[in-house]
């Protein structure tokens, strides 16, 4: 009842007289959208760190009570994680699509095959994680049909966006006007950063030799997932765009570190894309893949260290380390992209300094919630035990568990010393030698 009340005062409105019409002005405008995000950031925040704490007890008390239960509970924690990043994400983006529409940020050439785009991504991630429960066969098959539909409809997304840009709308309804000089440097900026992060990708994925399998596959659309659900939950909100978040570049960062950073790179140029739905701020082409797709594709070199040898006892420096270099890179495509298209909101401070500040001031402290998150997640032995044996390829993984099985029932068989010692008591009043 209180709620309801709460939500009815938000309705109280004046009304003006303009010229012979009369204009109603409510007090508070956009409740359904723009109040109700923020309350349920703060529901699903404390949603998330109330289903971390229990799945980490559960967790701590199935590896010390049945540890033989650990497999079947790390995958019922991750189905649990699943369903809430989904839960999430058609929540909010139903309501920041009704937003857009109702305020006109993006007319229908873009917000409805956004709309479809995105339905269809969330629901391949879905459809991907449950057919890994069954078989590879299954998997291989909802892969190829989830990749093919989202694939045909970030097409048909694109198409639209150079329709959009084409006909002048993006630069009339933003009121900005982006001169040739400024087009050419976001051009030359975006070839620049995509050739260095590609090239970065394959000279530190080396040894990564496989290709993408129904593992990789599986775990991308799950690491995609949750931090696409967690970059909803951001305390702290830039008036221009940006926003500091609860560690959702951490599942980015772990995945990259996993599965090698060419992998790494394209999942996180498919999370930049849906960043684009989520929050889109768009003027010019070349400022939006700036923004969102290569900013982010960055943060899949976060595990450019994974395979240093040098730095194999220490786990937490490497993804630290990759983290760093990462986090640079995405702040220099974030610079580049103010400097050139949004100059314009600081006309009284040089160019360079108001994007200098302006991105530093939210895209390192995301970056160190992130990296925070993963060295307290790779300083746990059973954590990293986890990860490698995640991450290795199915013949190695196989030969892994095979060991670790072994290794467990030899233990277990192993005579205890007490059971020893009285072997040889009893050995030695029968009068037989025992072996030492």
């Amino acid at each position: 009842m209180l709620f309801g009340s709460l939500l009815a005062s938000y309705q109280n409105f004046w009304t003006t007289t303009e010229g012979e019409i009369e204009v109603d002005h409510y007090d508070y405008p956009d409740v359904w959208t723009s109040f109700a995000k923020d309350a349920l950031m703060y529901v699903f925040l404390y949603a998330a760190i109330a289903l971390i704490v229990i799945l980490l007890a559960v967790g701590l008390f199935v590896r010390y009570k049945k540890p033989e239960s650990l497999r079947n509970f790390t995958h019922t924690a991750l189905t649990l994680a699943v369903g809430f990043a989904v839960t999430v994400i058609i929540t909010m983006l139903s309501l920041e699509f009704y937003e857009m529409a109702e305020k006109e940020y993006i007319f229908d050439i873009v917000l409805w095959p956004a709309v479809v785009c995105v339905s269809l991504v969330v629901l391949g991630i879905a459809a991907v994680y449950i057919a890994s429960l069954f078989s590879g066969k299954a998997l291989r098959t909802a892969g190829i049909v989830a990749g093919s539909l989202a694939g045909a409809s970030l097409i048909a997304v694109i198409v639209c966006l150079l329709v959009y840009f084409a006909s002048g709308n993006a630069e009339s309804n933003n009121g900005v006007e982006v001169t040739p000089t400024e087009s050419l440097a976001l051009y030359l900026c975006a070839v620049a950063l995509i050739a260095v992060i590609v090239a970065l990708a394959f000279v530190f994925g080396t040894k990564d030799k496989r290709g993408f399998d129904s593992k990789s596959i599986s775990y991308a659309a799950v690491c995609i997932a949750l931090s696409f659900a967690l970059s909803y939950i951001a305390p702290i909100h830039m008036p221009q765009g940006g926003s500091v978040t609860i560690a959702s570049l951490a599942p980015l960062m772990i995945y990259s570190y996993m599965f090698g950073t060419k992998k790494g790179v394209f999942a996180g140029a498919i999370y930049g894309l849906l960043q684009i739905i989520q929050d889109p701020w768009i003027i010019h082409p070349a400022q939006l893949f700036l923004d969102y797709p290569i900013a982010f594709s960055a943060i899949g070199l976060s595990g450019m260290f994974a395979h240093v040898k040098a730095l194999d006892k220490a786990p937490q420096v490497q993804i630290a380390l990759g983290g760093i270099v990462a986090s640079v890179l995405r702040f220099v495509s974030h610079l580049f992209s103010g400097v050139f298209a949004f100059s314009y909101l600081a006309p009284d401070v040089d160019a360079w300094l108001y994007s200098l500040g302006y991105n530093a001031t939210y895209v390192f402290p995301d970056i160190a919630i992130a990296i925070a998150v993963c060295v307290i997640l790779f300083s746990s032995k059973a954590f990293m035990k986890q990860v490698r044996k995640y991450s290795a390829p199915a013949k190695t993984a196989a030969v892994l568990s095979d060991k670790t099985d072994a290794d467990e029932e030899a233990v277990s068989d192993a005579p205890s010393p007490s059971a020893d010692a009285s072997a040889q008591d009893s050995a030695s009043q029968i009068g037989t030698p025992v072996r030492k």
